[in-house]
């Protein structure tokens, strides 16, 4: 599933190519996404400008006068730019045209995305309301402070996207060993200085994954239809049995709140 670096890196992707265009209208060829597209969503999107394109967690938010189209792309999904009259393929589910003539594609061949539409306050759609704060905005190391302060294993706690969101699995195994840190430790553990060190490693793991364009193990690409190849650095993700770059020992997988979680016995303590 595409999370936190590959939804921006299609946020970032898209950006120069779509602000300050109108919408022209919005064509539909499979309505049947994870949740029914709005039938209304061309009328309250057609001439309207798109003021903005802006990322809460896993989700894409194109900003219109009248409101928001939010975009999840679901387990298989991606956005790229073509020309209205590129010949859509079977999976191409969804395209917005703007008045330059090009048009915003979604493909998702197993349709769990999602094309929505929220009037009003974005923030208080039922998807995002009760999202945590953002792990590459304020301070984060505050943050993990004020959320460590529960029983639970610090794996699960980075998973929880109600204390703090996007994160994703991926990204959590490898926040997690570049802090040393065990993923079973309990988040009620951490000190300060503990929390800096694990705010530092989830930043610094998640930039370098969206200037890497994200990682690519199945189905996502990027908007200039390119892969990402932050997979290609992974330090304990997905190698099992291989040796840790640091220690040598060999990397162990488990299952951890129904995830697969990947770690080293002698670097995370």
């Amino acid at each position: 599933m595409p999370e936190l670096p590959e939804v921006e890196t299609t946020r970032r992707g898209l950006q120069p190519h779509i602000e300050g265009l109108c919408i022209r209208e919005i064509i539909v060829r499979n309505a049947r996404l994870r949740w029914p597209i709005d039938a209304n969503i061309n009328q309250y999107c057609a001439n309207q400008p798109l003021q903005h394109i802006n990322r809460r967690g896993k989700y894409l938010l194109l900003g219109l006068p009248a409101g928001h189209i939010i975009i999840h792309l679901g387990m298989s999904g991606s956005l790229r730019m073509a020309h209205h009259s590129e010949p859509a393929s079977l999976h191409d589910h969804v395209d917005i045209i703007l008045d330059n003539d090009a048009a915003i594609r979604l493909r998702d061949p197993r349709r769990f995305g999602a094309v929505l539409w929220q009037d009003g306050d974005v923030n208080q759609h039922p998807l995002l309301a009760k999202l945590g704060p953002e792990p590459l905005d304020g301070d984060l190391a505050t943050v993990l402070w004020q959320i460590s302060r529960c029983n639970v294993p610090l794996k699960n706690l980075l998973m929880d996207s109600h204390r703090i969101v996007g994160i994703g699995n991926i990204y959590a195994n490898e926040a997690l060993f570049d802090a040393r840190l065990s993923p079973f430790r309990k988040a009620s553990t951490l000190d300060l200085a503990e929390c800096n060190q694990l705010a530092n490693s989830i930043r610094h793991i998640l930039e370098t994954a969206i200037i890497a364009g994200g990682s690519t193990l199945r189905d996502f690409v990027g908007v200039n239809n390119q892969p990402g190849y932050f997979q290609q650095t992974y330090a304990v993700y997905g190698r099992t049995g291989l040796d840790c770059p640091i220690c040598h020992q060999a990397i162990v997988k488990t299952k951890q709140a129904q995830r697969s979680t990947f770690w080293c016995p002698e670097c995370q303590q």
